[in-house]
């Protein structure tokens, strides 16, 4: 059985017709043909990461992006340090 995929503006709009207070979430989830749970869990992740939420298949969050990126970086200036560390030890050694 095939995954359904929802594309993020039908994840946003199904989390605003439930935000409403005329109409229950478990109303809005059946009439989607979507799991309340799933809907449930949409409407928190909304709330924990507002306009960064549902950023897409192979997608990352801008935070999550500017992590990796530092984490790179931080993988290369470690390597260039060790590079620094090994030319020090080779070029303080005495000559016999």
């Amino acid at each position: 059985m095939k995954r359904r995929e929802y594309t993020k503006e039908f994840k946003q709009e199904a989390v605003a017709l439930s935000n409403q207070e005329c109409v229950k979430a478990v109303q809005i989830a059946h009439e989607l043909g979507i799991s309340p749970a799933l809907l449930y869990r949409w409407r928190a992740e909304m709330r924990s990461n507002g306009d960064e939420a549902f950023p897409g298949k192979g997608n990352l969050r801008t935070s999550d992006d500017e992590v990796r990126r530092l984490q790179r970086e931080l993988a290369r200036v470690r390597t260039e340090r060790d590079i620094l560390k090994k030319a020090l030890r080779v070029f303080a050694r005495p000559e016999n």
